[in-house]
């Protein structure tokens, strides 16, 4: 087996060996990503190897399967099951929920073989579907098992897997009186780790890098808009129904994904010269990210949990618009806990463009509210996520 991340040779005393399992989105794969840099770094620091295995699905197209690779993380595959949720308990004895969960059986025994022949020292799971066999095997295998929650929420799989964990690690202190009592005891506040580039911004890099020189007004605000990579089309409308206003008070990045560029270019085409100036509409943000994050006075975005992370370690003004689609309706849940904190304002109601107007509209014209809301966010944020969900891996593996 090739063993990915640098490593010693296999069996030494100076090996760590990780196994890894969590995917289908980015907020359960990136965190567990750069939980693996960091534990790599902190072996390195005391002379020791670090040997990892990411267990991922079977879907050829799976996004850790990908990110493995990218990383150059040995990767295996085991069979998942989906559920697929609803309000109604009849709807849930569907034939589909039934031929995947029969697919669970079989990727438990994939992974008991998997954790078997690896012989980890702890097993790290960040959620998904994938999570659940790989899980119960390590149970099985009496391997220490620590699962970590990106949302306030246990997501079903964590839910499923936090009675057979060594360590429960979680993002948010107002996670903890939400787990069942059986579970505190082993639960800790970690915070969501956050890619370590997203701090090296600065905002003279994005002017240039964007072509913003002689364009953006220093004396206005910058609003950062975002709907994902692929774009959000529910907030590239709220966002054009009332831009001509916006620009009024502020420069906007508006990233609205490559589906939705020409129809919003076409639309804000008749912008007053002066306004356009000041707007700069793009289909994707990439490297420059981490610039455009430090330029931007105010998000405006979803409220999934790696970019509450993100925009909470920078101690960023936000206006969330939560996906009312989200699993379990954690992006409501997650926007709500910061709302009421001060940290942030989300349309927590309908999500229109009056509403959006009205919650943004405090945040430019106030330099004072807009300065309190990021440090109320900035006090929610954990800088060191990463590293403290390392420390929790050491101690697992330890017995401690």
């Amino acid at each position: 087996m090739n063993s990915g991340i640098g490593h010693g040779p296999t069996g030494t005393a100076r090996t760590f060996r990780l196994i890894v399992t969590g995917g289908g989105t980015g907020g359960h794969v990136y965190p567990a990503l750069t939980t693996v840099r960091a534990l790599r770094a902190r072996l390195a620091a005391t002379g020791r190897a670090l040997d990892v295995l990411w267990v991922g699905s079977t879907a050829p197209d799976c996004l850790e399967g990908r990110v493995a690779k990218e990383a150059d993380i040995a990767f295996e595959s085991v069979a998942t099951g989906k559920i697929r949720r609803s309000a109604n308990p009849l709807k849930m004895l569907s034939p589909a929920n039934a031929k995947d969960m029969a697919r669970v059986p079989l990727g438990i025994l994939q992974a008991r073989r998997i954790v078997n022949d690896f012989a980890p020292d702890v097993v790290l799971a960040t959620g998904g579907y994938v999570a659940v066999p790989v899980g119960f095997a390590t149970s099985m295998c009496g391997r220490p098992l620590v699962i970590h929650e990106q949302t306030v929420r246990l997501g079903l799989a964590n839910r499923k897997l936090a009675p057979k964990a060594a360590r429960v690690a979680v993002s948010s202190a107002s996670t903890l009186e939400l787990l069942p009592e059986s579970v505190r005891a082993t639960a800790t506040v970690t915070g969501n780790p956050v890619r370590p580039e997203v701090f090296t911004g600065h905002a003279g890099r994005a002017v240039q890098a964007l072509g913003l020189v002689g364009r953006f007004d220093s004396r206005r605000p910058t609003v950062y808009v975002t709907g994902g990579a692929q774009g959000s089309e529910q907030i590239n409308t709220l966002v054009a129904d009332i831009l001509p206003w916006l620009l009024q008070h502020a420069n906007v990045v508006h990233q609205c994904g490559p589906k939705h560029v020409d129809a919003l270019r076409a639309r804000t085409a008749g912008l007053p010269p002066e306004l356009a100036a000041r707007y700069l509409l793009t289909a994707y943000v990439g490297a420059e990210l981490p610039d455009v994050l430090a330029l931007a006075d105010v998000v405006i975005s979803r409220s999934g949990a790696g970019t509450l992370a993100e925009l909470t370690a920078l101690g960023k003004a936000a206006v969330f618009v939560p996906l009312a689609t989200s699993a379990g309706n954690e992006q409501w849940h997650n926007a709500k806990q910061l709302h009421d904190a001060g940290a942030a304002v989300a349309l927590l109601g309908e999500a229109t463009s009056q509403a959006l107007g009205d919650a943004v509209g405090p945040l430019l014209t106030d330099p004072a509210r807009r300065a309190q809301v990021a440090e109320r966010a900035r006090s929610h944020g954990q800088r060191d996520a990463a590293e403290r969900l390392v420390s929790v891996l050491l101690e697992a593996a330890a017995g401690r």
